[in-house]
């Protein structure tokens, strides 16, 4: 979905034309799956940063188009909504300080983002869902001006038959609400997470990302609110589930195949079954017409970027045009600081070269369902939520990380040769962050309780926080 299309309308022959180029870059996509056609350099990781511009009180700036053409980094695009910008950056191979080499070109585009803001009377705020936003300020004139989102929002409609987009979140209070566009998308904020992968390992590693999806969803919580609503540790879960709920063919909206889904299961013996599920059970929403040969998979990969699984498989080019598979982890919210995230991404690459590098799958030891069933609790409960693991056993997330996953994501940095000054460093304020149990909606909400609910000031000092750099562990609630 980051690539702009020429045509904001399609005609009945557009999805003709369309679904017939798909079948056929489909079929040489499986040949290419079955001679091993795809690229045996791995252990590159990289990432997507979306971010909010802000006003002086930490409200919703819709300036991007402004904001960027004066920024004039191509590292750094629009998003969905006017309020919205997406950083960038190059992949980094998967070893020595790969994790510094991360957090200081995170913070060199951050900072100069936060200049070329200053000089907007803006600034820029990485948080899941942002506090003081308001769902009247979701609407079509906040869109950015691309003619894929205007699409996109013509088409879930159309899908929907005109039905407006309905919210029903219940967590620590209940929100029920109505709305007309897939601008409730852009209130979800992430860090989402790349890693390339070996065809060999490739399915095991989405395996992996779908296993420890529950505790990166619990340890990186960061979205308590939505429209002054408490609601699940990380909201923006059922938020963008809901906000672009259309499903699979025949209107199986409430099926397994739902737009945007934890998925329909593993994967058994490679990931062409899910681009198979794809062709087979996703009506095309974008039908853009590419005029280039098969092999550039462009119809594949457009129609996969309008399925929004929360573990991704993606197909990608090298420098030298031969294919490559990766996996896209979703999950992970915005912020509450640069070295918070780097911290996390330490942790997700850690779990999943120990996981999918171990003698025994960890899908032959965990059922789908309750990988599944992990997720939802772990992302409506937070570090406190119940979820059964591996061994059997079942137990809260907080002791799993501290008992387990730490050791096990330290192990997985080692086998990839990660300087021990990087994986001290990243893997500490994980471990910190878990043994004081604060994370950023931990934060959010005890600072609105210490100080009467008040989610404008709780929103004010998230951002001096965060701009401070120290990570969220250490925050105060004064």
């Amino acid at each position: 979905m980051g690539q702009e299309i020429e045509a904001a309308r399609f005609t009945p022959d557009d999805f003709v034309e369309y679904a017939a180029r798909l079948r056929e870059e489909t079929a040489l996509l499986g040949e290419w799956f079955a001679s091993g056609m795809f690229s045996p350099r791995d252990r590159m990781g990289g990432y997507e940063l979306e971010a909010w511009l802000v006003d002086g009180q930490s409200r919703p700036a819709p300036l991007n188009e402004i904001f960027l053409n004066k920024l004039n980094n191509p590292m750094v695009v629009p998003e969905l909504a006017r309020f919205n910008v997406e950083l960038n950056d190059h992949p980094q191979h998967l070893w020595g300080t790969a994790f510094s080499r991360f957090e200081a070109s995170l913070g060199a585009t951050w900072q100069q983002c936060i200049q070329c803001a200053a000089g907007l009377n803006a600034h820029l705020m990485m948080i899941g869902i942002l506090p003081t936003l308001k769902a009247s300020e979701l609407t079509q004139a906040n869109m950015s001006d691309l003619k894929r989102y205007r699409a996109l929002n013509e088409q879930v409609l159309r899908l929907r038959e005109g039905r407006p987009l309905e919210l029903d979140i219940s967590g620590r209070e209940h929100l029920k609400a109505a709305h007309n566009s897939v601008m409730l998308e852009a209130a979800t904020t992430s860090f989402q997470l790349h890693l390339k992968v070996h065809p060999k390992d490739a399915r095991r590693a989405l395996n992996a990302s779908m296993i420890i999806s529950a505790p990166m969803v619990a340890v990186t919580a960061n979205s308590p609110y939505l429209f002054g609503h408490e609601l699940w540790s990380e909201t923006r879960i059922p938020l963008f589930e809901q906000s672009v709920a259309v499903g699979g063919f025949a209107g199986a909206s409430h099926g397994p195949l739902r737009r945007v889904t934890f998925g329909s299961g593993y994967v058994r013996d490679s990931l062409f079954e899910y681009f198979v599920e794809n062709e087979q059970h996703y009506p095309i929403l974008l039908p853009m017409h590419f005029h280039d040969g098969l092999e550039q998979m462009s119809h594949v990969r457009l129609h996969n970027g309008t399925i929004w699984r929360w573990n991704r498989p993606l197909i990608g080019f090298d420098y030298d045009g031969i294919p490559h598979l990766r996996i896209e982890h979703r999950v992970v919210p915005g912020g509450p600081t640069i070295l918070d995230m780097i911290a996390n991404a330490a942790l997700f690459y850690g779990l999943m070269q120990a996981l999918m590098t171990a003698d025994t799958p960890p899908e032959q030891q965990l059922d789908f369902s309750a990988a599944r069933d992990n997720f939802y609790t772990a992302a409506q409960q937070g570090l406190g939520a119940h979820i059964s693991w591996l061994d059997g056993t079942r137990g809260t997330v907080q002791n799993l990380l501290q008992g387990q996953l730490l050791p096990l994501a330290r192990r997985g940095l080692q086998q990839l040769e990660i300087d021990v000054e990087d994986i001290d460093r990243y893997l500490g304020v994980i471990e910190s962050r878990v043994r004081c149990g604060q994370t950023g909606t931990v934060w959010q909400r005890a600072y609105a309780a210490c100080h009467g609910g008040d989610l404008a000031a709780m929103t004010q000092a998230y951002r001096r926080n965060q701009d401070s750099g120290v990570p969220v562990h250490e925050w105060a609630l004064s």
